[in-house]
């Protein structure tokens, strides 16, 4: 075709106009960030935030959320109901018209809301757009109002049903399969969610219930989860919920809570012993994952009231400088919440609050209610400044340290026994470096490795436990010091992920119980000091199979017990199949007959009755190169586990859990699991 034709064809027809909800449809994407389970999550909260804006602006005490059998999802507040009137723009049913027009609603002037969160408006008619069937219920004007849409078409007219002395609104819907390839709602998700909006709205009570494996004994339901919310003292409590397994530092929280500018701020925070920062923002209880204009407002703040209390009365000392914001960062448990009539957000899925006047609100009421907190509560202020200046003594021996280090490491150059044999390609996205336990098996994976693209980290001595220790300690430590020179990326306050050396940083140790507490304890090392790299995927774990299988000349390497047994019946299979084809005596096929009926269900079975040998492998040491690269090493064949983080409160807790210092909730930990282990190897 000619450009001529080409633009002759391009015209008016050739524009696609979506009406309704059609846009939603076929760009969900836009709308709710995607269709996996993050984005099958967001049709529930895009309710629930419906019914806490109702909670913020002073409507509704009481809201439920109801998972049901196939894969319904209930939600329903106390709050007025949803108008059901005619509309004067559309002519049609209020509910309607919230329920199918985009950027309808009472967020958008008028006396609808003052202050609320949503999907810039379009929440509920999102949910519709995407859902099989919508039903929703309004108990308003003494009656109860239905309508029901299928993928967002409206089913008839809204109707009265009955008649209701509550107000309130139900929204069940099912999401659509044709959108959502996967539906499955969490239970631990949706329950998380929740109780941040519990803590958020004070004097709202929310009830979880799951109804999804119920049934019936008798008249009664089991099988029933329920869980309600009810916070009283809000985001006070909201603190106290993240350092119930902590130790603090100042007993008693700080609370902060002023309207100024029309902006409510609300903080609270605490110090514990810890090292890491769990810090929430919310605005209009949204919350902001990438923090935003009030996040800065209060580290402003924060770090300027310190340091002036600190200086006033003689806490710090002239060689030690000024607290910096990162200095404040350590043990800091905080949730930052502010209310704003026109909140700007950065990413449809509001990642970061952009507002410029949300900064200067938050560093004023800041500045102001935690200066009163320090004069009236001075054994707490001690604590606090006591916790901030452990941290800026282990930076400045931190820096000495690492200064150290690198010196010492750019000295001795990577020729050492136990240091890096490096690869050849420069090139991050395809290097890849293994932290391999113990110098046999780094002997073994430096011989099989390809050159060009694989490092090999050898480990030497004792792993640091870094959940008990402080950086100064991490970057001395003869074990983890060559892990942080081989990255390149620095630590602590130097760290810059652009200098990262390897796009792959893969830890290989044994497939027993040390080999399991090596993992356990890189794995706590990169979650603490290298988070960002274990975020973006950087971070896994190789896979070394547990046995080698061969009968005859066939040999197979398997990676769990059930797939070993499986592997050697189809060896003894092909074993037979081949012997069937050749001509034998009426004994042999006779003898061969009743070896057929015989199942393989034991290692020992396994060995007499299949003739397989069995190699089970008890470290990597045992694997020679070409067995090593074979197995683990070679891109084409290799399994890995790749470490993410799903839920960053969750991954922080275990790990405090099973590195920390309290051993109290570690026996509980590992009493309350120790029966879901399988194949301990002692």
């Amino acid at each position: 075709m000619t450009k001529k034709n080409e633009q002759s064809s391009y015209g008016a027809k050739s524009i696609q106009v979506l009406e309704g909800l059609d846009p939603v449809r076929k760009r969900p994407g836009m709308y709710i960030g995607g269709t996996s389970l993050e984005g099958l999550h967001h049709l529930v909260w895009e309710v629930v935030n419906n019914s806490i804006d109702e909670a913020m602006a002073g409507y509704c005490t009481e809201i439920t959320v109801r998972l049901l059998p196939d894969n319904w999802v209930e939600i329903s507040d106390n709050g007025r109901g949803i108008p059901v009137d005619i509309h004067p723009q559309t002519k049609k049913s209020a509910l309607e018209t919230v329920m199918t027009v985009l950027h309808a609603g009472g967020k958008f002037g008028g006396d609808g809301y003052k202050i609320s969160g949503g999907l810039h408006g379009v929440g509920v008619s999102v949910v519709n757009a995407l859902s099989q069937i919508t039903r929703v219920t309004v108990e308003r004007q003494g009656k109860v109002w239905v309508h029901e849409y299928k993928r967002g078409k409206p089913q008839g007219s809204v109707k009265a049903v009955g008649k209701s002395t509550k107000t309130g609104t139900t929204v069940a819907f099912q999401a659509d399969p044709e959108i959502f390839p996967e539906i499955n709602y969490s239970w631990t998700k949706i329950l998380e969610y929740v109780r941040y909006q519990a803590f958020l709205t004070k004097g709202v009570r929310i009830n979880l219930e799951d109804f999804r494996e119920a049934g019936e004994d008798g008249e009664e339901l089991y099988k029933v989860k329920r869980h309600s919310l009810y916070f009283d003292s809000g985001i006070i409590s909201f603190v106290k919920f993240l350092n119930r397994k902590k130790e603090v530092k100042n007993q008693t929280p700080v609370y902060i809570e002023k309207s100024i500018d029309n902006i409510f701020v609300e903080i609270s925070f605490q110090f514990t012993e810890g090292f890491k920062e769990h810090l929430f923002a919310f605005a209009n209880n949204i919350l902001n994952p990438g923090g935003g204009t009030h996040v800065t407002g209060f580290k402003m703040a924060l770090t300027r009231v310190l340091n002036d209390y600190a200086k006033k009365n003689n806490l710090i000392k002239e060689k030690e400088g000024s607290f910096t914001s990162d200095d404040l960062r350590e043990g800091l448990t905080a949730v930052v919440s502010v209310k704003l009539a026109n909140p700007q957000f950065e990413g449809q899925t509001k990642d970061k609050l952009n507002n410029i006047e949300a900064r200067g609100a938050v560093s004023q009421v800041t500045a102001e209610g935690l200066t009163e907190f320090l004069e009236t509560h001075p054994t707490d202020a001690k604590a606090m400044i006591e916790k901030c200046l452990l941290t800026v003594r282990a930076r400045i021996a931190a820096r000495a340290a690492k200064d150290a280090v690198l010196r010492k490491g750019a000295l001795e150059g990577m020729t050492l026994p136990g240091k890096l044999a490096d690869c050849t390609t420069r090139d991050t996205a395809r290097s890849e470096v293994y932290i391999v336990e113990g110098d046999s098996a780094g002997g073994s994976a430096k011989q099989g490795r390809n050159r060009e693209f694989q490092a090999i980290l050898p480990l030497r001595g004792k792993l640091v436990n870094v959940e008990k220790t402080s950086l100064d300690k991490v970057v001395k430590s003869d074990t983890l010091k060559p892990i942080i020179i081989a990255l390149g990326t620095g630590i602590g306050e130097t760290f810059d992920l652009s200098r990262l050396r390897y796009g792959k940083i893969i830890i290989m140790a044994d497939a027993d119980v040390d080999g399991s507490h090596i993992r356990t304890l890189l794995l706590t090392f990169f979650y603490r000091y290298y988070e960002e790299l274990v975020r973006n995927g950087h971070i896994y774990i190789a896979q070394p199979p547990l046995y080698r299988l061969q009968k005859g000349k066939d040999v197979r390497y398997v990676y769990t017990e059930e797939e070993k047994l499986r592997v050697v019946e189809e060896l003894r299979q092909i074993a037979i199949a081949k012997s069937s084809a050749k001509k034998k005596s009426k004994e042999t096929k006779e003898a061969e007959a009743e070896t057929e009926k015989e199942t393989v269900t034991t290692i020992e079975e396994a060995e007499t009755v299949s003739g397989v040998s069995i190699q089970r492998y008890k470290g990597l040491g045992e694997m020679n190169p070409e067995q090593l690269w074979e197995t683990t090493m070679n891109p084409d064949n290799r399994i890995m586990l790749k470490v993410n983080i799903e839920d960053a409160e969750e991954a922080d807790e275990l790990f405090e859990i099973l590195m920390g210092n309290e051993v109290e909730p570690r026996r509980r930990f590992i009493q309350t699991h120790a029966k879901a282990v399988k194949n301990l190897d002692i």
